[in-house]
């Protein structure tokens, strides 16, 4: 399409170049137009100064660290990926790197016999977990001007998920960490833009692939073809 090529604002996912082939990764590689390598360098420099923040620069340094760590075979060459650790064990061994003791856990009603496994697994590693679910408080949905036929059961006094009780709960109880498991589209973006500590999510909800998002993605030349129109 005309309009793509004349894209000038970065849009990396669209990229052309092969990965290893491009300016981003190698030194003499290919910029695409509008790659922000070589057309951000002022917000770049900008980025760059945040990394001299010593807690910026820590947290950035483990994560780095961590991100090595989930791979055997590392000194091999040619280097052959080979990924060792789940998403859940990357978030103990970074907490522990971080030194962190007090995890909070936010989690949704619909997942809550898995973040109960995962509260035990948590406190199996040494850390002092509070969790709190979506539906705590009990605020009704006549807060937020919802009608009756909007709500998941309608008929009911509906309790709203309530994500800035929440992350504000998780603040007063100063957790260190804080990791999500399957908020809503949008409660959890309200969980992140309410909460003091650095958050992770350890599962986002799909209800439909059991909280497989990207299924979709890998299936959207195919089966979910839908979902492209």
């Amino acid at each position: 399409m005309e309009e793509e090529k004349n894209k000038t604002h970065p849009a990396c996912a669209s990229c052309k170049t092969e990965f290893l082939n491009r300016i981003c990764f190698t030194e003499n590689g290919i910029a695409s137009k509008g790659c922000p390598t070589v057309t951000r360098k002022a917000v770049l420099d900008e980025t760059l100064g945040q990394y001299d923040i010593p807690e910026i620069k820590e947290f950035a340094r483990q994560a780095s660290i961590q991100e090595g760590e989930c791979y055997a075979n590392r000194i091999e060459n040619p280097f052959v990926l080979e990924p060792t650790k789940t998403r859940i064990v990357e978030i103990y061994e970074f907490a522990k790197k971080m030194g962190y003791k007090r995890l909070g856990l936010a989690f949704c009603a619909g997942l809550i016999n898995e973040a109960a496994t995962v509260e035990e697994i948590f406190n199996n590693h040494g850390f002092d977990v509070v969790s709190v679910m979506c539906k705590a408080g009990r605020v009704l949905k006549d807060i937020i001007d919802i009608k009756d036929e909007e709500k998941v059961m309608p008929g009911i006094d509906e309790a709203m998920c309530n994500p800035i009780f929440q992350a504000k709960l998780l603040n007063h109880e100063k957790t260190e960490f804080n990791i999500l498991i399957g908020l809503c589209v949008g409660h959890d973006s309200l969980f992140f833009k309410y909460a003091d500590a650095y958050t992770t999510v350890l599962a986002v909800k799909d209800r439909v692939t059991g909280h497989n998002p990207m299924a979709a993605i890998y299936l959207s030349k195919s089966y979910y073809m839908k979902i492209t129109r």
